[in-house]
């Protein structure tokens, strides 16, 4: 950092006199806060840049500010992930405040002891991606820190909502298999922890969305769901219980993309050609799925606005909102190569 006369450290004083604006309005850009117009904003960003000015963290936290912002996931390997992280960093760049991301796995227990160590740690606000442990944990951290859930459609005052229309993906899922002559159309879903107290999982709203459109098109004797975790093995293993026996469907939609990725691993082991022999749709249209020589048929859930909307959100509730909110984005289906007529 440069120091200003004397070699002190630059200072917001120093940065609103260069600006040419209060020491208020630099604190303002500083905090992300309400009310600072774009304009504004450049020319402090600007007087910031020029002097090099870098806030002091350490005073900032004595101040009750820590400007971290925690994020938990359960897992790396879920590629769709990287789309709402990416989404968070986005929206948090031009502000002071920087991400910290725990994977926890995808047991209850691991989840909430990183999510309590981030609110020991005094991480100014919380970004959940559907989080695993309890409903009561999630009000109770809320009640302490401001979060943000991600993907979970049960809402409360506590805390703000990020979700994907869940129903409404499976079911474009489901009327595109039909429209190409599929009847037997199955799900690979995940496990949910029915003691944890959410109803709205995307898992549960997504099994939901499916059986509804399979009902819609006169086809509920035909569904079929095997349960198992979002993962490239989880898929592997849902794949060889669906295909590998008598009756095999002939269109499997995976609830996510990384467990598509598993039944087409399946699927090639036991010598079934996609989608020649069975059509396979996915669901997060992650970068793996637009990738040849995969080419998988996908719904989009919008990961990127999905995470910067998260981070938003949290901003608004660190600056004082307490006001709930819920956002809900609009899924849309990307057809490749993955998805074709009925075999025979």
């Amino acid at each position: 950092m440069h120091p200003v006369g004397g070699g002190r450290r630059v200072t917001i004083t120093d940065v609103a006199r260069h600006a040419g604006v209060s020491t208020s309005a630099v604190s303002k850009v500083l905090r992300n806060a309400y009310g600072v117009s774009d304009g504004m904003r450049e020319r402090v960003r600007d007087a910031m840049d020029a002097l090099d000015y870098r806030p002091h963290a350490a005073a900032r936290g004595m101040r009750g500010r820590t400007y971290t912002i925690g994020v938990l996931l359960d897992n790396l390997r879920n590629a769709f992930f990287a789309d709402i992280l990416d989404g968070v960093n986005e929206r948090l760049r031009p502000t002071d405040y920087q991400m910290l991301l725990g994977a926890a796995g995808f047991g209850a227990e691991d989840q909430l002891r990183l999510a309590r160590a981030m609110v020991d740690r005094q991480m100014d606000g919380l970004i959940l991606i559907g989080p695993g442990f309890s409903r009561a944990e999630v009000i109770g951290a809320a009640a302490t820190v401001p979060t943000v859930v991600i993907g979970h459609h049960d809402t409360a005052d506590a805390y703000d909502s990020v979700v994907d229309a869940d129903a409404e993906g499976a079911g474009l899922v489901v009327d595109h298999l039909v429209a190409l002559g599929h009847r037997r159309i199955a799900l690979t879903s995940a496990h949910g922890n029915d003691s944890a107290g959410w109803s709205g999982t995307p898992e549960r709203v997504q099994r939901r969305g499916y059986r509804e459109a399979m009902r819609r098109h006169g086809l509920e004797e035909c569904a079929r769901v095997a349960t198992t975790a979002y993962s490239e093995e989880g898929g592997y293993q849902a794949g060889m219980e669906l295909l590998a026996g008598p009756g095999r469907p002939t269109a499997v939609f995976a609830g996510a993309d990384v467990a598509a990725m598993g039944v087409f691993r399946a699927a090639r082991e036991l010598g079934l050609r996609i989608p020649e022999d069975v059509s396979l749709a996915g669901y997060n249209n992650t970068a793996v799925a637009a990738m040849a020589p995969v080419r998988l048929t996908s719904v989009d859930q919008a990961g990127g606005l999905m995470g910067s909307t998260a981070a938003r959100l949290l901003l608004e509730r660190i600056e004082g909102r307490t006001r709930a909110v819920l956002m809900s984005v609009s899924p849309s289906l990307v057809v490749r190569g993955t998805t074709g007529p009925v075999p025979g």
